[in-house]
């Protein structure tokens, strides 16, 4: 492992706290939003899968026998 790859491990630690991205993009050190979005932030799988959860309840939960 990298040194700098500590850095990606910096922003996936605090992604998975749930640290605002404007935060982490202060910790990294970035001097804009797209830097820190593009090149450092994952879609760690359980974000990914609460979003899906979030969704599902906006829109009512599943209709039993509706497929999309």
């Amino acid at each position: 492992m990298r040194f700098h790859d500590l850095r990606h491990s910096c922003d996936t630690f605090l992604q998975a706290l749930g640290v605002p991205p404007r935060v982490v993009m202060d910790i990294l050190g970035h001097s804009v939003m797209a830097m820190t979005m593009e090149r450092y932030a994952r879609a760690l799988p359980e974000a990914r899968r609460e979003a899906a959860a979030q969704m599902d309840r906006l829109l009512g939960g599943a209709r039993s026998g509706a497929r999309s």
